[in-house]
């Protein structure tokens, strides 16, 4: 699951992505944003993330 900026959304859903249109999108620990706008969520959502600490591996 990713977001990412316009231009590469089908290069993403073609390389097997499940694409979402939202500021912030968090998969497994992996955290991805659309463009510079969304700084301040994908920031905020790092820092969630970071005190998460590691996640377990899922289908892996």
């Amino acid at each position: 699951k990713v977001t990412s900026f316009f231009s590469i959304k089908n290069d993403l859903k073609n390389a097997g992505a499940q694409w979402e249109d939202s500021e912030v999108v968090v998969d497994n620990g992996l955290v991805t944003s659309r463009n510079p706008n969304d700084l301040p969520a994908f920031n905020k959502k790092m820092v969630e993330e970071i005190k998460e600490g590691i996640h377990e591996r899922q289908g892996v």
